[in-house]
């Protein structure tokens, strides 16, 4: 057992990701769902404005910076929009599969607070597939891409039609 919670574990017939041919092109942009997304969008005054960039393989690798909005413990994110960040990053590799899914289960470990004015540099990447099932992992770090890890996920996400 790898430790990840039940329903987290991909089932003996999953299947490695494979990147869809049209799929974005590693160090591209991946670019907002549209302009009001919480996560990615622009348009979203106190947004997390995350940016996610293709990867090798079906991965991905974004960036936000908390923001004053962002607080929950005074000079620190909020649980919260730790877990949205997490949670967008690993949506966003949908683009990569070319697939239309939406988060069933997500698992967050909080290991290090994340101060106000700081950038989260998160990397994900799709880990199995099961039929309309996809398995994913992401780690947020602070400090640079090789920083410590201040927040993970697992995630489950289902293709919807």
């Amino acid at each position: 057992m790898s430790g990840t919670s039940p329903g987290l574990e991909p089932p003996a017939d999953a299947v490695k990701p494979v990147r869809h041919p049209e799929a974005p092109a590693p160090g591209e942009l991946l670019g907002a769902h549209y302009g009001q997304c919480f996560g990615c969008g622009g348009d979203q005054p106190h947004g997390l404005h995350l940016e996610a960039r293709a990867g090798e393989g079906v991965s991905i690798t974004a960036e936000f910076t908390v923001q004053a909005a962002h607080q929950g413990a005074p000079g620190l994110a909020h649980g919260g929009v730790l877990a949205t960040a997490l949670d967008e990053t690993l949506g966003s590799l949908n683009w990569l599969l070319r697939t239309i899914a939406v988060t069933g289960r997500l698992e967050t470990d909080f290991r290090r607070p994340v101060p106000v004015g700081t950038t989260l540099y998160l990397e994900a990447e799709v880990t199995a597939v099961a039929g309309r099932k996809i398995y994913s992992t992401a780690t947020g770090r602070i400090g640079g891409p090789d920083g410590p890890v201040a927040v993970r996920a697992d995630a489950l996400f289902i293709e919807v039609k």
